[in-house]
């Protein structure tokens, strides 16, 4: 996987004539992404607004002069994954820019899914696929990430109004916190994003972004497989574990959520990872039984219903690979409790 290019120096431009505009400063080719605090509950009082918690990857859309890159969180290059979205953003009317969003698999019907987003990806049809956009950090030559998110999201609804069809603007709302997330979850989304109306925009984790969930989910590492006792060849079950004081531990087995091509594909990906050993400090032995085990390098989102006393997923449900993140900064989300009024 390519990284996107690096800033070059080049010599100076020459002074424009009288009369004539400077070309506006290129935005940067990569800035890292803020990223959401998981809380318990949304946070109370005012200064806050809420946006929908989308499920699917988060990308930052660099726009100059109508040339289009599309990096992750991560700053990998996926405008060859994405050239639909891409040849989206090339249509809009913008010099240049660097947005912040998320692109998710929207199905007729409004659904928005992690796995069909993934069978997109691998099938290549990209028709369904669309672009969030929630901010703004830079602007024809002009960096906004020390301004009030309201006012950055204030340019990026203006700059979007006549957006091609596929890029949105995500909308916010001031309401309680909680009354937004129960309407959320009622519509059967992943969650909310609560964000301080008045924050500048920070690069990593931070309590100015909170994220509230309506079910639980994990990023998780595969460490190990089954295959399935009387179809030998077929994947059974995947062994996941996190992050914890440099060890990986054990956070259960995944058997259920793949497809067919699931199935093949991932188990043909793991057999090229296998080493004797496995990866988890520790490994209860029914776990053990029938289990290959592989190098600890590729990441799955998994949905579940709750940890157990003993830090095992009940019902998890493989949703697919996250490409997009490094397996060695996988760690068990636990949620804090919402920042005082």
């Amino acid at each position: 996987m390519r990284k996107s290019p690096k800033t070059t120096r080049t010599a100076a431009a020459p002074a424009p004539a009288k009369g004539k505009k400077a070309p506006a400063r290129a935005p940067p080719d990569f800035v890292k992404p803020q990223l959401a605090t998981l809380v318990a509950e949304p946070p109370k009082g005012d200064g806050w607004v809420h946006e929908i918690k989308f499920d699917g990857y988060r990308l930052l859309a660099r726009i100059d002069r109508r040339n289009v890159t599309l990096v992750t969180r991560a700053n990998n290059d996926w405008t060859e994954k994405f050239k639909g979205v891409a040849a989206q953003f090339a249509k809009l009317d913008v010099g240049n820019a660097l947005i912040d969003g998320e692109v998710v698999h929207l199905a007729k019907g409004g659904a928005i899914s992690f796995h069909a987003l993934q069978d997109a990806l691998s099938t290549g049809r990209q028709q369904d696929l669309h672009y969030y956009a929630f901010d703004l950090l830079f602007l024809d030559g002009a960096d906004l990430r020390e301004q009030p998110l309201l006012a950055r999201k204030t340019a990026l609804a203006r700059i979007l109004k006549k957006a091609p069809a596929h890029i949105h603007f995500s909308e916010h709302v001031g309401a309680s916190g909680a009354e937004v997330l129960r309407r959320a979850c009622e519509l059967a989304l992943e969650g909310i994003v609560s964000k301080r109306a008045a924050g500048p925009y920070h690069a990593g984790r931070s309590d100015a972004w909170l994220k509230s969930k309506c079910i639980k989910e994990q990023e998780l590492v595969i460490g190990g497989f089954t295959e399935q006792p009387k179809h030998p060849g077929t994947l059974g079950a995947l062994l996941m574990g996190y992050h914890e004081n440099g060890a990986l531990v054990f956070a259960g087995k995944v058997g259920t959520g793949f497809s067919h091509r699931d199935r093949r594909a991932l188990l043909q990906q793991l057999k090229a990872l296998a080493q004797n050993a496995p990866p988890f400090r520790t490994l209860p032995v029914a776990a053990r039984r029938g289990a290959r085990f592989v190098k600890p390098t590729l990441v799955a989102h998994v949905n579940f219903t709750e940890w157990t006393t003993d830090g095992v997923m009940r019902h998890p449900s493989f949703q697919g690979l996250r490409a997009d993140k490094a397996a060695a900064e996988v760690v068990r989300e636990k949620p804090k409790a919402p920042p005082a009024r």
